[in-house]
């Protein structure tokens, strides 16, 4: 199967390019639902791989995926709450709820050694996009201290989880055809 992460790439590459309207670079509530949805994306993604991946090692890391991304999205919530500021849906939000559907469904299809490749091939090229967006865009144009703090302080475990989601992919044989 072709590489599912096309569609990530293409994605997370709009927000890194600032693909916004007449160039315009993104707000703090249009970042907030960006990185609400591009965690949910992957929380979603990493319950679907803890109950259906056949290799224990991916197993676990799509419960580290469900762990992590889900303590990012509370501790961004509470963030926006204290802020005072609703996460406004952009084109790049709806784009990585789109993108996340898709590859769910993509991921249903398969079983056993295919979906494990699949899965972590996505992981890699996803977190691959993410931290492209985080040093291009988002960390630059977040206005609001905290949030670029934020930002900042959970670029390091989107890294780790770029090199644990490499190492599998070795394991597993290389990138998924």
């Amino acid at each position: 199967m072709k590489n599912m992460a096309a569609a990530w790439l293409g994605t997370l590459a709009l927000v890194a390019a600032g693909c916004w309207a007449q160039g315009a670079a993104p707000t703090d509530p249009q970042i907030a639902a960006i990185v609400v949805t591009a965690n949910q994306v992957d929380i979603d993604a990493g319950k679907l791989a803890q109950s259906k991946a056949h290799s224990k090692d991916v197993k676990a890391f799509g419960k580290q995926m469900v762990t992590d991304h889900s303590g990012v999205n509370k501790q961004a919530t509470a963030l926006v709450k204290k802020l005072g500021v609703k996460p406004e849906a952009n084109d790049t939000s709806r784009s990585l709820k789109q993108g996340g559907d898709e590859n769910l469904a993509k991921l249903r299809k398969l079983k056993g050694a295919a979906f494990d490749r699949t899965y972590v091939d996505h992981e890699v090229a996803y977190h691959e996009q993410v931290l492209d967006a985080l040093d291009k865009t988002l960390i630059p144009n977040a206005q609001n201290a905290e949030l670029k703090a934020l930002l900042v302080n959970v670029r390091p475990a989107f890294e780790a989880h770029l090199e644990h989601a490499k190492h599998l992919q070795s394991a597993l044989g290389g990138k998924a055809g």
